[in-house]
């Protein structure tokens, strides 16, 4: 089959996949390995070697990067139950103040969002921005949007969410999760700069009726203290999320500086990211001896699991696709054209990845999907070799550029819309005013960002 109509297939397949996802409300799982199968079949590979292709793609998500997303959703899910999240959340009312109002619901957002899922993070923290606004006679719309941005800008950028903890396993960077971390972090800070002026922004043009505030603050801040009983200590509140970071910082810095010995082989085992996030695990258990809720261990991992699976079996099943469209010879059409596709170059992942966005709702499938497609930054017969994008931080800044994609844009078809309007009171129309418009500037500026720093880094 010649190049251009396996190129013709492969946007005909993505299609499809979009409308069985999107229209048909097929399960993602089942469309990528549906249109993965129907793909290879098309594209004339080798009937005896299907399975074995289907296999490989499958099997080579789990052995990289599935364990790490376990470790980071169980961390994400204890400081949830414990009322950690909303430890968190106070410390950053306190130092920020409650003159502030949207910037402390973008920077609460933000870093309760790095473990925490956006949409139940926004649940959780509601409750305070409720009684904030209530105590301080804030617009509440504002208040909303920033806390919606926080969360969701730590969502889409920054492990261990399982959106880019999966994306840096697709493309190679299942080891140098610190990287995407701090890459993440950084690109991260003009999104959240524009969030919060968009935030004052809708302050000031957005608002909701008076009685419809009134009927919303069903519990102030005080009563939500009451509900998780007494609030776990900083330091293990904290213990979850950083000493994994630190730990794979450490790793890191041995790595570069070349130490070598017994002490240097036990740094570099504890910063490896499954070892650093097990480590993460074991300080969320003491978390929960610490608040008297270790009994709910075994339910928490259970819901945790049952959460988990489906991303888990997205990520394989997005590799089967990516393996796929590498054995169907669309990556080395992709290099005889490279001139003219690999002038996209950072910008290929974000469009792939922004319409995969706003057409199924997603933005971890959306994620996944595209870093899947992208392929490995080592390996010759990618995606990411065709646009030359073959170092480590050429496969982060894709991460970045994937999730960025990732924001544009939540509308009707995504829970967190509903999530943000529904708590918040907003009317459809308000929400596109607001929590539509404010994903489109999130992810315009977080791909501008990403360009910016290739320009500087590659």
């Amino acid at each position: 089959m010649s190049g251009f109509i396996l190129l013709i297939c492969f946007i005909i397949a993505i299609i499809i996949m979009i409308l069985m996802i999107a229209k048909f409300k097929v399960h993602p799982f089942l469309a990528l390995m549906s249109i993965s199968f129907l793909l290879a079949l098309i594209a004339g590979i080798d009937l005896t070697k299907i399975p074995t292709i289907i296999g490989d793609g499958f099997s080579g998500t789990f052995k990289t990067i599935g364990i790490v997303i376990i470790f980071g959703a169980i961390i994400g899910t204890v400081l949830e139950k414990t009322g950690a999240a909303l430890k968190l959340a106070d410390l950053v009312v306190r130092i920020v103040g409650q003159k502030n109002p949207e910037l402390a619901m973008l920077i609460m957002g933000w870093i309760v969002g790095i473990p925490v899922f956006c949409d139940s993070g926004f649940v959780v923290l509601n409750p305070i921005r409720e009684a904030i606004y209530k105590k301080i006679s804030a617009n509440p719309v504002g208040m909303a949007v920033a806390l919606s941005a926080g969360l969701y800008a730590a969502h889409v950028f920054i492990p261990p969410t399982p959106g880019p903890i999966a994306a840096a396993g697709a493309v190679g960077l299942g080891n140098n999760l610190l990287l995407v971390i701090g890459l993440g972090i950084v690109v991260s800070i003009p999104v959240l700069i524009a969030s919060y002026f968009f935030a004052r922004y809708t302050s000031k043009t957005v608002h909701i009726e008076e009685n419809t505030c009134d009927e919303i603050l069903i519990k102030n801040y005080d009563d939500l203290i009451k509900q998780y009983g007494q609030l776990p200590n900083t330091f293990l509140s904290l213990a979850p999320i950083f000493i994994p970071i630190t730990l794979m910082a450490l790793g890191s810095i041995i790595k570069i500086v070349g130490f070598t010995g017994s002490f240097a082989i036990l740094i570099s085992f504890l910063g490896n990211p499954i070892i650093a996030l097990a480590t993460g695990v074991i300080f969320a258990i003491l978390l929960l001896v610490n608040t008297k809720k270790i009994s709910e261990f075994d339910t928490i991992t259970n819901e945790t699991l049952k959460i988990v699976g489906p991303i888990l079996f997205i990520t394989a099943a997005g590799g089967v696709l990516g393996k796929v469209i590498t054995e169907a010879g669309f990556v080395e059409y992709i290099k005889q054209n490279a001139q003219v596709i690999s002038t996209a170059g950072i910008f290929f992942p974000f469009i792939i990845s922004a319409i995969l966005k706003t057409a199924q709702g997603s933005s971890t499938v959306a994620i996944i999907t595209t870093a899947s497609i992208m392929g490995m930054f080592n390996v010759g017969d990618s995606l990411m070799s065709a646009l030359e994008l073959t170092s480590e931080i050429a496969a982060a800044l894709t991460v970045m550029a994937i999730s960025s994609g990732a924001m544009c844009v939540s509308h009707a078809n995504d829970s967190y819309y509903w999530v943000v309007t529904n708590f918040t009171k907003l009317t459809p129309q308000q929400g596109y005013r607001t929590q539509t418009a404010l994903t489109f500037i999130m992810g315009v500026v977080g791909i501008l960002t990403v360009y910016l720093l290739s320009l500087i880094l590659l």
